[in-house]
């Protein structure tokens, strides 16, 4: 049924679980997976003067996160190699994680989107949103979410 399945991760217990499900969905379909990490931009001072970095640290600040994301990715690769599934991995350097996924899924092709969900409600919903719920309003994909 499904081709090529795209699973965005973040490193957190929750994403493991929904890497675990994406890999074993991609083995049950013989389906290539796409593990996905977005990596954050390193955030510019609100207020100027306030707590300044120079270009370079700016720099080695947004390496270290890049090579994290990647040491996470090599672990996916690796369990998903074990499970016999193929599998390549990405990485996006944006702060729009949601539309990141999106764009990630179109440009490999994929045909369902595997991610995590922390089902917050109520006033933590609005105050810590939602990228799993952006997602899922901005993707033609199939979407499937998990807790």
């Amino acid at each position: 049924m499904f081709k090529r399945i795209l699973v965005a991760t973040d490193g957190s217990a929750l994403s493991k679980k929904a890497v675990t499900s994406a890999i074993a969905l991609a083995a049950t379909h013989d389906a290539d997976l796409v593990a996905l990490n977005v990596v954050p931009r390193y955030p510019k001072g609100y207020f100027d003067g306030a707590m300044s970095f120079s270009p370079e640290d700016i720099a080695l600040i947004e390496k270290q996160w890049a090579e994290k994301a990647q040491a996470m990715l090599d672990t996916v690769k690796s369990r998903a190699e074990q499970s016999g599934v193929r599998i390549r991995t990405a990485t996006a350097n944006s702060d729009l994680v949601a539309e990141s996924i999106v764009a990630a899924a179109k440009k490999h092709k994929s045909d369902l989107i595997v991610m995590a969900s922390h089902g917050r409600k109520g006033i933590k919903r609005l105050l810590l949103g939602s990228e799993t719920q952006h997602v899922l309003a901005q993707s033609m994909l199939p979407v499937l979410v998990l807790r």
